[in-house]
């Protein structure tokens, strides 16, 4: 294994830094697990010179085709540090946050929290929203107006403020 690694390290090191673009810790990993195969597979392989140096060139062409091939399938590896520095937003903040406005919507009047309901959380038009809630649509504007005060109030008293 030492007189392969002699032999051939330094042209096959050659040849696989051509191929991965300079990198050199790169090229290195490639002729080690190439010398690693060719010691694996040294009982089925002819020593003689001329004919294992063209196998060592075939299977590190290979390592790095394959590696190419890895590294474009799956996402590029992140070290820890710079995910330490990216911005999460807390879950608990959220809950905490949806179940005080929950709190404050369940203190609003039942027609009150459907105007809301109706317009502000599904979306709707206030014609819309008096259609489905069965009121004039001047009704539904008004109920708006006055929930929302009343909802802001709510939420001041549970300690939100704008």
């Amino acid at each position: 294994m030492r007189a392969l690694y002699r032999e051939h390290a330094r042209p096959l090191y050659g040849m696989v830094l051509h191929l991965v673009g300079g990198d050199r810790q790169r090229a290195e990993d490639v002729v080690q697990e190439t010398l690693v195969r060719a010691w694996r597979h040294l009982d089925r392989l002819d020593t003689d010179r001329n004919s294992l140096r063209p196998w060592l060139a075939t299977v590190a062409r290979r390592i790095v085709i394959d590696d190419r091939r890895g590294r474009s399938a799956r996402p590029r590896e992140v070290p820890d540090g710079e995910l330490e520095r990216l911005p999460a937003e807390d879950e608990l903040d959220r809950v905490l946050r949806l179940m005080t406005l929950t709190d404050a919507l369940d203190s609003l009047s039942e027609a009150h929290r459907g105007a809301i309901t109706e317009t502000y959380l599904r979306g709707r038009t206030a014609t819309e929203a008096a259609a489905i809630l069965g009121v004039p649509p001047g009704t539904v504007r008004s109920r708006l107006y006055y929930a929302l005060r009343a909802l802001r109030l709510a939420l001041e008293e549970r300690g939100v403020t704008p």
